[in-house]
């Protein structure tokens, strides 16, 4: 990953348990963990993300203008899940502008189920699938002046490839045969960073601002209470423990060490532009630098996109 970092003095590991605080009177709840300090300094760099270029037609969804003031990186549609070429192109422009680096949001093919359902597809049409994704929002960010530097799966791809490695070892092939260079943003925590990783991928371990973690370090599902959150100022602190301290707090009260690279506000959901801003700034009053990891500046002199 872009910050190399232990947890419990386990190279690779950037989810584990954290031992267990007191939280109100009374004994203290006993952990089957050893004690342990956060390793390495806090971080000084940070990338904020989010998922843009969903609009479809009249249907609007989130504000990418907005949004695009404020984050480092942009995880556009590639109209499997949502978008239309209009609306991404429109989005990609905004990109552009605003010197926002550009992923790929590739998913599954569900427009009506906003790429939020499983789908059991075979590994040649799900890594055709991921290519065509690749290559048509490629097509489009060249015409917009900026390009593709990263791939981040979407809903439910994305969290099927956190653990099932057959269809990970698709995406990843599916990135190789297009374009090698391409980042892969996955679940921190997840076999798919280290699959990934052994296949010759650079890759960027992601937390989300906006969802509740079990105490495994896996997302809360959608369909259970508490799994999304909606207090921008909570959401600002939580994530500001994450930057300074390496930890977040699970749905149970119990903590983990979190290690990521990137923070995730999806742009779908209510208040999602007041969310970012509110984390940015907390970031920013802490010391923390908003920069995206894959930035064009940073890529070998004379390499061709």
């Amino acid at each position: 990953d872009v910050y190399k970092r232990q947890c419990l003095g386990r190279p690779g590991v950037p989810f584990c348990r954290a031992p267990q605080r007191e939280r109100r009177a009374g004994p203290p709840q006993a952990s089957s963990h050893r004690s342990a300090k956060h390793e390495g300094p806090p971080m000084s760099t940070l990338d904020l993300n989010s998922d843009l270029g969903e609009s479809f037609g009249a249907w609007r969804m989130g504000d990418d203008a907005a949004m695009l003031g404020i984050v480092s990186s942009a995880n556009v549609a590639c109209g499997f899940h949502a978008g239309d070429p209009a609306g991404i192109l429109e989005t990609l422009r905004h990109a552009k502008a605003h010197d926002v680096a550009v992923g790929a949001h590739v998913s599954y093919p569900d427009l009506a189920g906003f790429g939020r359902r499983a789908m059991a597809m075979g590994s040649a049409e799900l890594v055709a699938d991921v290519i065509y994704q690749i290559g048509a929002l490629q097509g489009l960010a060249r015409a917009a002046g900026t390009s593709v530097r990263y791939v981040k799966p979407h809903g439910a791809l994305y969290n099927a490839i956190a653990h099932d490695e057959r269809q990970a070892r698709d995406v990843i092939a599916a990135i190789r045969a297009i374009d090698d260079r391409l980042w892969l943003v996955g679940l921190a925590g997840s076999p798919l960073l280290g699959w990934a990783r052994a296949s010759g991928l650079r890759t960027v371990s992601e937390a989300y601002a906006d969802r509740a973690y079990r105490a495994d370090g896996t997302l809360v599902p959608r369909s259970e209470p508490g799994a999304v959150l909606h207090d921008a100022q909570a959401v600002a602190q939580r994530m500001l423990r994450l930057a300074t301290h390496g930890e977040g707090e699970a749905i149970d009260g119990s903590m983990l060490r979190l290690q990521a690279d990137s923070v995730c506000v999806h742009g779908d959901s209510p208040g999602a532009v007041a969310m970012a801003r509110e984390v940015r700034a907390a970031f920013e009053r802490a010391g923390v630098a908003v920069r995206a990891f894959a930035r064009e500046e940073d890529e070998p002199a004379g390499a061709p996109r």
